[in-house]
């Protein structure tokens, strides 16, 4: 398991959550803002995609 932080534009960060599930096993993402007002942090725990389907 690792961390991802990704600094954005507001307006990108569904894409970039969608983007990040999409390559990565991800829980939700943590959002803060940035002092300058105008990004936002994202912070993701993540984990990577198995290679196998998982039997249920």
């Amino acid at each position: 398991m690792f961390e991802i932080r990704v600094i954005c534009v507001p307006d990108d960060a569904d894409r970039v959550s969608r983007a990040l599930a999409a390559a990565f096993d991800t829980g939700p993402a943590r959002q803060y803002p940035i002092r300058d007002g105008k990004r936002t942090r994202l912070y993701f725990t993540a984990d990577h995609q198995s290679d196998t389907p998982e039997s249920e």
